[in-house]
């Protein structure tokens, strides 16, 4: 199949970003074109854990996840896809006095924009999670709105919703350069052919930096390994929240009839090796042993390492470059993207089209690194 000699829109990356992005503007009846060098979500999202959330300690982040949340609830119409969606509540674990105090902000933060989260004592947090050792817990935030869902399948269904309106989707295409005249962008080429259009989005996760420096945007993205496995059946399953020890980032949640758990290394040196590393079931198992000790009962069914793509405050790059006009960008969501996809997608759609978003982006614009206006995310592992 030959790419389209032209179009209004060419997307760089078939993960959630790009995906969301291209069903959006495809709705508003934009001439889209996506690009993936590999397969559809076969980046980070692919490898992620699948968590959705609105749990956050940035009234921005917040906002993402709440509209995020939303979109999520209504998939199987708009786009019309099963995602497997869980609204199993996220549940924070809490050990330090400090971390409690940061949580009591941020659930009021987030109750006043309409989240309905809350603290918890630890017998709660027993309940909610049964697998949860209380022993050195003191707190507990709670969002029951919150869950987990598949990610290849939201992929799919903003994909396939994106092609049914119009759009080009095509794998296995590597975008090779960009053109631009007079600080304007004019073409796109590829390992397949030219395509030429007047705006690019750069959705291109832990590689985006590279599609970038092809106009010579500077993103400051570093991409970092994360590993994640996923247990064999529990012999009698039972609810649970997605449930994260803030102190350690260890994690787990319910995923078919057994758990998926992993933890931040964050020693982990920055790079693209996604190698799986031996003593990772090991570590694993040590902070298991402690929070959720019940979970080395189980055997592993199966795992997976994957990237993170970070900024130096953990928050999101989403703009459009000053320099080089419609060279649009939304990478660098240190972990909480595959969450945000959908927000995202209807962000672009509206920046593209010079419209209002939902709730005002600036802040998340590269230049802040400039200016040293940071907004670090706190509630993060």
């Amino acid at each position: 199949m030959t790419l389209p000699t032209h179009a209004d829109v060419v997307i760089v990356g078939g993960g959630v970003m790009g995906a969301s992005a291209a069903f959006h503007l495809a709705e508003a009846d934009v001439n889209v074109v996506l690009l993936e060098r590999g397969e559809l979500s076969g980046g980070s999202t692919s490898k992620a854990a699948g968590g959705v959330r609105a749990n956050f300690s940035d009234e921005l982040n917040i906002m993402l996840g709440k509209r995020s949340l939303e979109l999520f609830e209504d998939f199987g119409n708009r786009p019309g896809q099963e995602i497997d969606l869980h609204r199993s509540g996220y549940l924070f674990v809490l050990t330090r006095p400090e971390d409690v105090e940061l949580f009591t902000a941020s659930v009021a933060l987030q109750n006043s924009l309409g989240v309905p989260s809350r603290m918890v004592h630890v017998d709660e947090a027993c309940r909610l999670s049964p697998l949860l050792n209380p022993e050195g817990v003191l707190a507990a935030a709670w969002s029951p709105e919150d869950g987990h869902c598949t990610p290849e399948s939201v992929v799919l269904g903003y994909a396939t919703g994106a092609r049914r309106l119009g759009a080009t989707v095509r794998t296995g295409v590597e975008v090779t350069g960009i053109a631009t005249s007079q600080g304007a962008i004019t073409q796109v080429s590829t390992t397949d052919g030219e395509i030429s259009t007047g705006c690019v989005i750069d959705c291109a996760g832990a590689w985006s930096p590279e599609v970038a420096s092809y106009v010579g945007v500077d993103l400051p993205v570093t991409p970092y390994k994360r590993e994640l496995l996923i247990t064999e059946p529990m012999p009698e399953p039972i609810s649970m929240a997605f449930t994260i020890d803030y102190a350690t980032s260890f994690y787990w949640h319910r995923e078919g009839p057994g758990i998926l758990t992993g933890y931040s290394h964050r020693e982990t040196e920055p790079g693209f090796d996604i190698s799986r590393d031996a003593d990772f079931p090991e570590r694993l198992g040590e902070l298991a042993a402690v929070r959720a000790p019940a979970l080395l009962d189980l055997g592993v069914r199966s795992g997976w390492a994957g990237l993170y793509e970070v900024t130096p405050d953990h928050n999101a790059l989403l703009g459009e470059s000053r320099d080089v006009h419609r060279f649009l960008y939304a990478t660098g969501f240190s972990g909480h993207g595959f969450l945000q996809g959908p927000a995202i997608g209807e962000i672009l759609r509206d920046l593209y089209l010079g419209r209002e978003p939902f709730i005002d982006v600036s802040p998340l614009d590269v230049e802040r690194f400039a200016t040293g206006d940071l907004r670090p995310e706190r509630n993060i592992v």
